[in-house]
């Protein structure tokens, strides 16, 4: 195990400072600004085109920033990459690579042994158990051009486990996934944050949102809100978040703010 970079001082998991960032001079996020504590399990909720994605590849330290700085554990990114697990859009990875589920696994492990290195058993042996984790093992050997979208998904939430990261960035992993595998990934998502793991988690689906996510960012483009779910995820701040286009407020929305009364 790597000697964790985390501070004893209380320093945030996540800290983003006035970013912004634009796509061909035009701003996709304005000015965002806002703290994350380590051990929360994020939901980042939005419509289409509120800059959900690129909030997480910024993160990541995936796209140059216009203005502002993000920082986690009070470090550059850049100087804390090994503490950070992504996993991507289903869509955005290339599925007819030749390689196997162990294979993509165990490329989790590369941050630990450089790319020039040949894994080492303890390598092999964490993937095997990363797969064996979101129930994935007997697939090991297959192709992963052979397996469904819930199997794609589960083999690239096996990956970031094999990182043994410290937080976890996550772009739509429920989409495209059977009920099982997203039962799945909520379970395993609540014992990562158990374990004070901290998981930010781009999600689309109001009804599941308060029941999934302790802590939601509300975006578009500009940060509405961000803090523990009964205080973000209300009728009024959905609104605004996504103005005329949310006709009907989730049931889910009405019985959290209804709760609080």
């Amino acid at each position: 195990m790597h000697k964790d970079s985390r501070r004893s001082n209380g320093e945030p998991a996540v800290e983003i400072h006035d970013l912004t960032v634009s796509y061909h001079r035009r701003p996709v996020l304005w000015g965002v600004d806002l703290t994350v504590g380590e051990g929360q399990l994020v939901g980042i909720i939005g419509p289409n085109g509120a800059g959900k994605s690129t909030l997480i590849k910024a993160v990541m330290g995936l796209l140059p920033l216009s203005s502002g700085w993000v920082k986690c554990y009070g470090q550059p990114v850049h100087k804390q990459r090994r503490l950070i697990g992504y996993v991507p859009q289903r869509e955005s990875v290339d599925w007819d690579f030749p390689v196997t589920a162990f294979d993509v696994v165990l490329m989790g492990r590369y941050g630990r042994v450089g790319l020039l290195r040949h894994p080492r058993r303890d390598d092999k042996r964490i993937a095997r158990e990363c797969l064996e984790k979101v129930g994935m093992a007997p697939f090991a050997g297959r192709q992963i051009s052979n397996l469904s979208g819930g199997q794609q998904q589960r083999v690239f939430l096996a990956r970031a486990l094999a990182m043994e990261s410290t937080v976890y960035l996550m772009d739509e992993p429920f989409v495209g996934v059977d009920a099982a595998t997203e039962t799945s990934i909520i379970t395993l998502l609540k014992e990562l944050r158990d374990r004070g793991k901290t998981c930010l988690v781009v999600h689309h689906d109001l009804q599941t949102a308060p029941e999934y996510f302790d802590t939601m960012i509300l975006l578009n483009m500009r940060l509405v809100a961000c803090g523990p779910t009964p205080q973000v995820f209300t009728p009024e701040l959905l609104q605004k978040t996504y103005g005329g286009r949310l006709t009907i407020l989730s049931d889910a929305a009405q019985a959290v703010a209804e709760s609080e009364r």
